[in-house]
C-alpha cells in the first residue's frame, strides 16, 4: 500500500518541538516552482498562509481549508489542511505533511497515513513529525531519508506551583471547558487576566486570544491540548491542570509523547523552557495523581518515546458500485502490519445509520449518487453533537442535494440566521459552530448555487461572530485594570496616572479610584488584592493630582448636578429650583438666593452654563417636545391639536374615552401617527415617554407628579391608582403599550383563523409575567370574551382543552352631534302606542314584563270565524 507512482527525494525530518521544521518546510517550498504543505490545523495553515504569501505574493499562494478557499487563479503555493490537500501531491515540485505522528490518531489518523503514503512532490517530499514515528516510517516509505533535529532550546521539569505563583507568560493546559473558565476566572482575580484557547474557537478568535497574549496585554493563556499544535507562543512556562483526559472511548492519563508535545511549546527558539503542574487542588485529580512520574520527567526533558509501532488506515479509494460496496471497501483492514484498522470515524457512522433508513437509501442506486452521498457524509461534525444528531443535520443536507444544488436563497436565510452577534460565551461558540458547517457546505464546487457569494456571506457572519465571542471573552476573563497595575508594579514611576474631568483617578487608562474634594477613594468595584496596588501606584502621584483639583474647583465652582424635586442639587445643596413654563418640555431655572452675592459677571457665566447642562439633561424629553411644536402647527387641525394638547397635560398617555377620538377626522390620524403617537384599543400614548429616563425625569421635574415605576416593568403589582404609564389588569398593572401588544396579537390570531371562536397563544402574557386571571380581566376591556376548560377531575390526566376566545366590538367613538334621537329621553314602550317608560302592556312603572296574552276566538257567527281555519 506504499506510493507506486512516480519516484522522488522523500525527506523526512524528525524531532520534538522547537526545533524548526516548519520553518525548514516553508524554506523549501519557496526555493521550487511549486508547492503544497498540509497542516492538522486550519489556524496553523492560515498562520503559514500568511508568512508564505508575504514572500511569494497574493497571485500565487492559495489557502484551502474545509471552510475557507482562497486560491488565485495562478496559484502554485497551496497552503492547506491534510484532508484538503491533493492526495497524490496535485502535481506539485514540492510536497510537504506536518505532525505526520497524527497517523495514530483514532478519529483522523487515517487522513494523514493515506497523505504520507501518497502525497508526493514531483522534485521533493518532506515528511514532518515527531522522533517516535521513526520505525513505522522507515517501513512505510522505505526510500525516506530520515534526518533527526535537535531542539534548539532546554526543556526542564520546575515541578508544581500554585495557580497565584505561576511565573509571567506561562500557559495553563486544561482537558475540559469547565476546567478552562474555572482557571480563566482565577486568574483574572489574581493576575488580571488570561486569554483562552479551545479547539471549540473559531480560528478567528483563537487569532485574537493568541494576540492577547503575544502583544503582553496579558500574561497568561489558558488552553487545551489543542496548545500543542504547532501554535507558536511566546511561552516559557506550561503548567498541567490535569494529566488525563478523555479521548472519546475512556479518561486515561496522557502519553510521555503527548504530554511532551504539549510541554514543548514552552521556550521558542534559543529561549529555555520549563514545566510542571499545578498545586493545591489535593495532588489528585479525577483518581490521577497530579504530578509527573520521574520515567515521564526524564522522558520529556531528554526527549525518548517509545516508538509507534502502527498507524491507523482507511481505504481511501473506495467504489461507489452500490452503498454496501461502500462501507464494505471503508471497513476493508489492511494487509500490512504496520497498519491497522481505524475506528470507525464520525463520516462513516453517519453513512450506516442512514443507509438503514429505507426513504434516503432507496433513492442512492447509481455510483454517481452514492459517491455524492458519501460527500454529503464527510460533513465534519463542528457542532460536536455526536453521530444521531449530526447525521439528522445531514440527512436533510441530502434531501436538497440528491436532487440538484442547494438554492442560494435557502442558503444566505439558514447564514442569516446564524447572523447574530449578541448572547454569552456557549450560545456564541454554539452558532460559531454552525455557521463553520455552512463554510465547509459553501466551499463544494457543486453544492450550492452562487457558491462564491455564499461563502464570502458565511466567512463575513464567521468573522462578525468572532469578534463577538472575543470581547465576551475578554470582557470575562481580562481585568485590565488589575494587569496594568502588575506591570508597573516594579516601578511604579513608569506608570500614566491622571486625573479625568470626572475627578476619576486613571492608570493607564483603568480607574482605580476618585478624589472627594482632597481625598483619594479606591474603587469600589477592586478586591483587596487590587486596592494594595491602587494605593501603591497612586501614593507617588498624589501631590500632583492634588495640586491639579485645587485649579479645577476654582474654575468649577458647583462639580457634580442632579436634579430632585423640582431642584437643581450638588450633593444636599440646592443650587437652583426648576419653575415650570407653559411648555413642560422646557422649564426654567432659578439661582437659588445663596449665589445671589456673586459679581454680575460671575452669575452671568454660571447661569448660562447651567442652562446648557440643564438642556442636555432634558435630552429625554425630546418627544415631548416635538408634540409642543406641533400643537402650534395650525395645519394639524383643531381637533387632533386639542389631543396633542391633552397627551402634553397627561405627560404622553390619555385613556381612549377622554381622547375626543370621534371628533378628529381620518385625515389628520397620519399626522399623528408621524409624531409617534399610537391609538391603541384602550389608550392613546407616546411609546418614547414610556422608557425609564423620561418618565423619571418628568417626575423630578413635577411635570407628572403620579405614582411612577422606575423600571417600567412590563407588568407590576396593581393597585387602586396604577403609576404611571399603566392600566389596572385584573390585581396587577400592566404597561398601556405592552397591553396593546396583547391586543395587536389577539387581533391578528382572530383575523387569521377567521372564526367567530379562535385560539390565543398564553406564552406572550406569562412572558411578561401577567397572571391568567389579570389577563382574561385585561382582554375583557378591550372586548374580548374567553371561554377556559374546567380544571380535570383528580384521577383524570392529560391537557385541558384550549381555551377559546370571541370578540364584540365594542361600542364607537362617537360625535356628540351623532347621538341618538332617544338619547337623554326616556324610551317608548314595545307595544305601538305605548306610553313614554310603560310596560310592553301599556302599564307603567312596573319592572317585569307583561305575559303574552292568548288571542281571543272569534264567535261561531262572526264573519272572520270562516277565515280562521284558512290561516296556518
Amino acid at each position: 500500500m506504499s506510493h507506486k507512482g512516480p519516484q522522488s527525494h522523500v525527506r523526512a525530518v524528525l524531532g520534538p518541538t522547537n526545533t524548526g521544521k516548519t520553518h525548514l518546510a516553508i524554506e523549501r517550498m519557496c526555493a521550487h516552482s511549486s508547492g503544497a504543505i498540509g497542516f492538522p490545523l486550519r489556524l496553523l495553515a492560515r498562520e503559514v498562509y500568511d508568512r508564505v504569501r508575504a514572500i511569494k505574493g497574493d497571485a500565487v499562494t492559495a489557502l484551502i481549508t474545509g471552510e475557507e478557499r482562497i486560491e488565485p487563479p495562478g496559484a502554485r503555493y497551496m497552503l492547506c489542511t491534510a484532508e484538503a490537500m491533493p492526495r497524490n501531491g496535485g502535481g506539485h515540485a514540492f510536497v510537504a505533511l506536518d505532525e505526520a505522528q497524527i497517523g495514530a490518531d483514532r478519529e483522523r489518523g487515517h487522513i494523514f497515513t493515506d497523505r504520507l503514503l501518497h502525497a508526493r512532490g514531483r522534485e521533493e517530499t518532506m515528511i514532518l513529525g515527531s522522533a517516535p514515528l521513526e520505525p513505522v516510517l522507515r517501513k512505510l516509505v522505505p526510500e525516506a531519508v530520515v534526518e533527526e533535529r535537535p531542539r534548539f532550546s532546554t526543556l526542564t521539569h520546575a515541578g508544581a506551583a500554585k495557580l497565584s505563583r505561576l511565573p509571567r507568560r506561562s500557559a495553563i493546559v486544561a482537558f475540559s471547558v469547565e476546567q478552562v473558565y474555572a482557571l480563566a476566572e482565577m486568574l483574572r482575580r489574581f493576575r488580571g487576566g488570561a486569554a483562552v484557547v479551545m479547539g471549540a474557537l473559531s480560528p478567528e478568535t483563537r487569532n485574537r486570544q493568541v494576540e492577547l497574549f503575544q502583544s503582553g496585554e496579558v500574561d497568561y493563556i489558558v488552553a487545551t491540548d489543542a496548545i500543542g499544535m504547532g501554535l507558536n507562543l511566546d511561552v516559557r512556562h506550561v503548567a498541567f491542570a490535569a494529566l488525563s483526559k478523555f479521548d472519546g472511548v475512556r479518561q486515561r492519563r496522557l502519553h510521555p509523547a503527548e504530554m511532551a508535545q504539549i510541554a514543548g511549546r514552552a521556550g521558542r527558539h534559543q529561549t529555555d523552557g520549563s514545566f510542571g503542574t499545578l498545586s493545591g487542588g489535593g495532588g489528585r485529580r479525577g483518581g490521577t495523581p497530579l504530578e509527573f512520574t520521574d520515567e515521564e520527567v526524564f522522558a520529556i526533558e531528554e526527549h525518548r518515546f517509545a516508538p509507534l509501532t502502527q498507524l491507523y488506515w482507511r481505504n481511501a479509494e473506495p467504489r461507489f458500485s452500490s452503498l454496501a460496496v461502500l462501507i464494505g471497501d471503508l471497513e476493508q483492514r489492511p494487509s500490512q502490519p504496520e497498519l491497522t484498522a481505524a475506528p470507525q470515524s464520525i463520516d462513516l457512522a453517519v453513512l450506516k445509520r442512514l443507509s438503514d433508513n429505507p426513504d434516503i437509501a432507496n433513492g442512492v442506486t447509481t455510483p454517481a449518487r452514492v459517491r455524492r452521498f458519501w460527500e454529503a457524509c464527510q460533513l465534519p461534525d463542528f457542532r460536536q453533537l455526536g453521530a444521531d444528531a449530526h447525521a439528522r443535520f445531514v440527512a436533510r443536507l441530502w434531501q436538497d442535494l440528491k436532487h440538484d444544488y442547494l438554492g442560494a436563497d435557502y442558503v444566505a436565510a439558514r447564514i442569516a440566521d446564524l447572523d447574530k452577534p449578541d448572547g454569552d460565551i456557549d450560545t456564541l461558540q454554539g452558532r460559531i459552530a454552525a455557521i463553520r458547517s455552512w463554510a465547509y457546505i459553501c466551499q463544494r464546487p457543486d453544492w450550492v448555487l452562487a457558491r462564491d457569494e455564499m461563502a464570502g456571506r458565511a466567512r463575513a457572519v464567521e468573522a462578525r461572530l468572532s469578534d463577538a465571542l472575543h470581547q465576551r471573552l475578554t470582557e470575562r476573563f481580562v481585568n485590565r485594570r488589575t494587569a496594568v497595575l502588575m506591570r508597573g508594579m516594579k516601578d511604579t514611576n513608569l506608570l500614566r496616572v491622571t486625573l479625568d474631568e470626572t475627578d476619576r483617578v486613571m492608570v493607564e487608562d483603568h480607574v482605580i479610584g476618585r478624589l472627594d474634594g482632597f481625598r483619594f477613594i479606591v474603587d469600589d468595584s477592586a478586591d483587596s488584592e487590587e486596592r494594595r496596588l491602587m494605593l501603591a501606584a497612586a501614593e507617588k502621584h498624589m501631590p500632583a493630582l492634588l495640586a491639579d483639583r485645587a485649579k479645577r474647583l476654582v474654575a468649577d465652582e458647583l462639580g457634580e448636578l442632579t436634579i430632585a424635586k423640582g431642584r437643581v442639587w450638588r450633593g444636599e445643596q440646592a443650587v437652583a429650583s426648576i419653575e415650570r413654563t407653559r411648555q413642560p418640555s422646557s422649564p426654567r431655572l432659578v439661582l437659588e438666593k445663596d449665589l445671589s452675592a456673586l459679581n454680575p459677571a460671575d452669575r452671568t457665566a454660571l447661569e448660562r452654563a447651567l442652562e446648557i447642562w440643564f438642556e442636555n439633561r432634558l435630552a429625554p424629553l425630546a418627544p415631548l417636545r416635538a408634540l409642543e411644536e406641533a400643537a402650534q402647527d395650525e395645519a394639524l387641525g383643531s381637533e387632533a391639536r386639542a389631543l396633542v394638547l391633552t397627551l402634553i397635560e397627561r405627560a404622553g398617555v390619555v385613556h381612549r374615552e377622554a381622547a375626543g377620538l370621534a371628533v378628529i377626522p381620518k385625515e389628520k390620524r397620519p399626522a399623528l401617527r408621524r409624531l409617534g403617537v399610537i391609538i391603541g384599543s384602550l389608550d392613546v400614548y407616546l411609546p418614547a415617554l414610556l422608557k425609564p429616563a423620561p418618565r423619571a425625569l418628568l417626575r423630578e421635574l413635577g411635570v407628572d407628579r403620579r405614582p411612577l415605576n422606575p423600571e417600567m416593568q412590563a407588568v407590576i403589582e396593581g393597585g387602586k391608582q396604577p403609576p404611571a404609564g399603566y392600566r389596572r389588569a385584573g390585581k396587577q398593572a400592566i404597561r398601556v403599550d405592552m397591553a396593546e401588544k396583547l391586543f395587536r396579537a389577539a387581533h391578528e390570531a382572530r383575523v387569521k383563523q377567521d372564526k367567530k371562536f379562535f385560539r390565543l397563544e398564553d406564552a406572550l402574557p406569562v412572558s411578561m409575567g401577567l397572571l391568567m386571571e389579570n389577563y382574561d380581566r385585561l382582554m375583557r376591556d378591550a372586548g374580548f370574551a374567553v371561554r377556559r376548560a374546567k380544571p380535570l377531575e383528580e384521577g383524570v390526566h392529560g391537557a385541558p382543552a384550549p381555551a377559546s376566545w370571541s370578540w364584540r366590538p365594542p361600542r364607537k367613538d362617537r360625535h356628540p352631534s351623532a347621538a341618538p334621537a332617544h338619547r337623554g329621553k326616556p324610551r317608548a314602550s314595545g307595544k305601538p302606542g305605548g306610553k313614554p317608560g310603560g310596560k310592553p302592556g301599556g302599564k307603567a312603572g312596573g319592572k317585569r314584563p307583561a305575559k303574552p296574552q292568548k288571542p281571543v276566538e272569534p264567535r261561531p257567527e262572526n264573519a272572520f270565524a270562516a277565515l280562521k281555519g284558512l290561516v296556518r
